[in-house]
């Protein structure tokens, strides 16, 4: 019998089902009827679209798949799948982490939630991001095209924060520490402002994300409050694994108060920024990891985890050009959503 690798699992957040992972239930998860139909009835029960049709749509729509209230459920069907196919007696997961949603998605994979307690908080964050649509996102490169620092990126961005927030009816505020990427969360005129004040960069920034509130920022307050009205505390349970938040914070099995993990889920990590790098930064460092496996859908994750791993210097790695080459030669990294990354992580 071969010895297991120790894996730490990075569950994937909103935006990574998009239109080339239309279907991604259907060709991966066939053996899953019973997870898909047991979602479509509770969705069904709430008069929402059955996400077994929303995958199985001819056409990707933008206005209906994007939807905090459609994507949310949709994108963990697709990754809570993908962490039950993963090969067991290859892998032995020591951790999870996730981005921004995927923290609720690494709760349903660690235990924390059950299974129809992860799609309460899921379906019920979603549906309250969709109905109150607070401000948006838009993301901003701090490096370059090699994932190397820009000098002086990171603190012109601050001050350009802080000139802004000045500014009559503007509200700007760091939504999530996104690898080498910073991504802002503010209402309409912060964010308008920004655009006009941002030089493009590498042929696609700055991005403005469609259908995304001002996730993790203080705009949220309300919609934390709305949450914590409505998800009782009793829906959690310490996790059956390790699990990083959006602070760097650890939970463990063995000692984790379950209202403490209920209040930080629907409080500060809703309106405080979430830093993904350094949720991946103390992962690797505190489990050491011989695999990370990103689960689907999407890969688009995958350069924030490398480019977080590139900043403290892992595996002496100092450019994407040495990760490149790392991938190329013993994958690291396995994205489920990329076809041959997958066929080393799921059973066979």
């Amino acid at each position: 019998m071969r010895k297991k690798e120790k894996a730490l699992v990075i569950c994937p957040g909103r935006g990574t089902y998009n239109a080339t992972e239309l279907g991604y239930l259907a060709r991966h998860h066939g053996d899953k009827q019973g997870l898909i139909a047991r979602i479509d009835g509770w969705r069904r029960g709430l008069e929402q679209t059955p996400i077994g049709e929303l995958d199985a749509r001819a056409r990707y729509s933008l206005s209906e798949h994007s939807r905090g209230d459609n994507a949310s459920t949709l994108i963990w069907a697709c990754s809570y799948a993908d962490f039950l196919a993963i090969d067991r007696e290859r892998f032995d997961i020591c951790a999870l982490t996730g981005n921004s949603m995927g923290w609720y998605i690494a709760l349903a994979c660690a235990g924390a939630l059950d299974e129809r307690g992860a799609f309460q908080v899921i379906n019920t964050m979603g549906t309250l991001m969709q109905q109150t649509l607070i401000g948006g996102q838009l993301i901003y490169p701090e490096v370059d095209d090699n994932w190397r620092p820009i000098p002086g990126r990171h603190e012109t961005l601050d001050a350009l924060t802080r000139a802004i927030n000045e500014e009559p009816g503007c509200a700007l505020h760091l939504s999530i520490r996104l690898g080498g990427l910073r991504v802002f969360g503010g209402n309409a005129a912060a964010l308008k402002r920004l655009q006009e004040q941002l030089p493009p960069e590498q042929g696609r920034y700055p991005m403005r994300l469609h259908n995304q509130a001002a996730f993790h920022t203080p705009l949220l307050t309300d919609v934390a409050a709305l949450g914590r009205e409505r998800l009782g505390a009793a829906l959690f349970a310490p996790p059956r694994l390790p699990l990083v938040d959006g602070r760097g914070g650890q939970w463990s099995p063995h000692s984790t108060h379950t209202r403490a993990l209920w209040d930080y889920t629907l409080d500060h990590q809703v309106c405080q920024p979430y830093d993904f790098t350094a949720a991946v930064q103390v992962a690797v460092k505190e489990y050491a990891p011989e695999r990370i496996i990103l689960l689907g859908p999407g890969a688009t994750l995958g350069g924030a985890v490398a480019q977080s791993l590139i900043a403290i210097g892992w595996r002496g790695w100092t450019c994407k050009g040495d990760f490149l080459a790392a991938q190329a030669e013993d994958p690291y990294l396995l994205a489920m959503g990329l076809e041959a990354q997958r066929q080393r992580v799921v059973n066979r």
